[in-house]
């Protein structure tokens, strides 16, 4: 007798991605059962960036196939598809960008420029396309950060391309001007150059653009929140009290303005002394996880005040490069991997579909 593909949907309804707590028909994973006497084959098609949790979901999904009685021979293709959500209301999506993640911190020195670029990287390492947009105009850190030396080039003499790093795209106005040169401009003149740089530069089909926002809630921020389709925040904080002061106003600013919070990032949540190994809760303990509890929003991962962050993002490789195999660069991948499954459960985008309506004279 030959199993039906009945039997291989209920039996995939009884297991769940450990990483969503979806089984793999309800979540629509599952694609393209194909049954050949009592052989199986089938897709998992996963909605977030997943390199690094793919093996694990495949076995999952061909033992419980293969205990299915008289089951054959299984055979499980598993891969990832990052599709476009929808950004706030009345905001249309970028061509080339899917999803749009703002990194945000209220204070400046809590780590968020280093969070951005290892966020950016770690969803790169996970199998997406990404780029990253420094929209700090005054104080851009990410050239240095990715190690990035060059001058954009414009074929069209309109619009620029992305430079590379690492495998990701970058964009900052750190690659327009002299390391040195201090941008003395008045708020018009940043919001002018961040959607400049956002909208002319020819970002290649990105599944994620991360952008590293200035810290405080300026001009900048409200030009994101007004004109930039942003899909969901990031917030970036110590445990420190003056850091949580002006992490929950940063929160309450995308609040206002329709912007999904996707959680909180806690740096310098504890200090392991390089000599002997001790750790201390140098800037309090407790602090990220008591504002996640008070806003209703998850933290995403802590890490901890370690040099070697601050060497290697100093160096232009930051952790999830330069130490890839590290527990750091596995925390920051599973932020990355937390990130894109909660954007995977947020609205579709669906402009694209929609016609244009044209009106001419005839």
């Amino acid at each position: 007798m030959s199993i039906s593909e009945s039997q291989v949907q209920n039996a995939l309804k009884e297991i769940t991605d450990p990483n969503t707590g979806k089984d793999f028909i309800t979540s629509k994973c599952a694609r393209n059962i194909r049954i050949d006497g009592n052989d199986i084959s089938l897709d998992i098609v996963l909605g977030y960036p997943s390199n690094s949790v793919q093996a694990g979901i495949q076995q999952l999904v061909a033992d419980k196939l293969k205990s299915l009685p008289g089951a054959g021979n299984v055979t499980v293709n598993i891969g990832s598809r990052i599709v476009a959500h929808s950004a706030q209301r009345g905001v249309q999506l970028l061509p080339g960008i899917k999803n749009i993640i703002a990194v945000a911190s209220g204070k400046g020195g809590v780590g968020k420029s280093t969070t951005a670029a290892n966020l950016a990287l770690a969803l790169s390492a996970e199998g997406t396309r990404v780029g990253i947009l420094d929209a700090d105009i005054y104080g851009p850190s990410q050239p240095q950060m990715l190690g990035i030396n060059a001058r954009p080039e414009s074929t069209d003499g309109k619009s620029m391309e992305p430079l590379e790093a690492h495998g990701i795209q970058a964009m900052s106005i750190g690659f327009l001007v002299d390391v040195d040169t201090p941008m003395v401009w008045r708020g018009p003149m940043v919001t002018g150059a961040l959607e400049q740089l956002l909208r002319e530069t020819r970002w290649k089909e990105l599944d994620y653009l991360v952008i590293d926002l200035p810290p405080g809630t300026g001009d900048i921020q409200l030009t994101l929140s007004q004109k930039i389709p942003v899909t969901g925040a990031v917030i970036v904080t110590t445990p420190q009290d003056i850091a949580l002061l002006d992490a929950r106003k940063g929160l309450k600013m995308f609040e206002k303005v329709g912007i999904p919070i996707l959680g909180i990032v806690e740096n310098m949540s504890t200090h392991i002394c390089s000599n002997c190994g001790h750790e201390e809760h140098i800037f309090g303990a407790g602090g990220g996880a008591a504002m996640c509890k008070d806003y209703n929003v998850d933290l995403l991962g802590s890490l901890p005040l370690d040099i070697r962050i601050r060497e290697q993002s100093d160096g232009g490789k930051p952790t999830v490069i330069a130490e890839p195999d590290s527990r750091i660069a596995a925390t920051y991948k599973e932020i990355a991997r937390t990130v894109g499954i909660k954007l995977s459960q947020q609205a579709l985008d669906h402009s694209s579909k929609f016609p244009n309506i044209v009106i001419q004279n005839t």
